[in-house]
């Protein structure tokens, strides 16, 4: 007895449905119960551009106390200077913008958070 191909994909699909686990049951990370209520929220979003050996970053702060932020550039020649921007405060619904650059090509580049002393 041969199957046709409509019957061939339609016992295809029940299998792969059959063999498919419920959400539920895929295993998912999670936090304990005391660990998240104590964590207070702290920490501005960046988004991160480099153009070239230019960098520009935007770190926005959702969140009721101040974030200090500081952009640090990673240059990829040995001879390039690596900077570390002063940092910065984002207060409170605040948006503000980093510059770094290179001479040549950018390797790294990361923003570091600090709260307000």
């Amino acid at each position: 007895m041969r199957l046709s191909r409509r019957t061939a994909s339609a016992s295809l699909a029940a299998v792969a449905l059959v063999l498919t686990p419920a959400y539920e049951a895929v295993p998912h990370a999670r936090v304990p119960a005391d660990e998240r209520e104590s964590a207070d929220p702290f920490g501005a979003a960046c988004r991160i551009r480099v153009t070239g050996s230019k960098v520009i970053a935007y770190c926005h702060n959702p969140y009721p106390e101040t974030d200090r932020v500081s952009l640090h550039v990673e240059c990829a020649r040995w001879w390039d200077i690596d900077t570390d921007s002063s940092p910065v405060e984002a207060g409170p619904a605040q948006t503000v913008r980093l510059t770094g650059r290179c001479w040549k090509e950018v390797g790294d580049v990361w923003i570091s958070h600090r709260r307000e002393s």
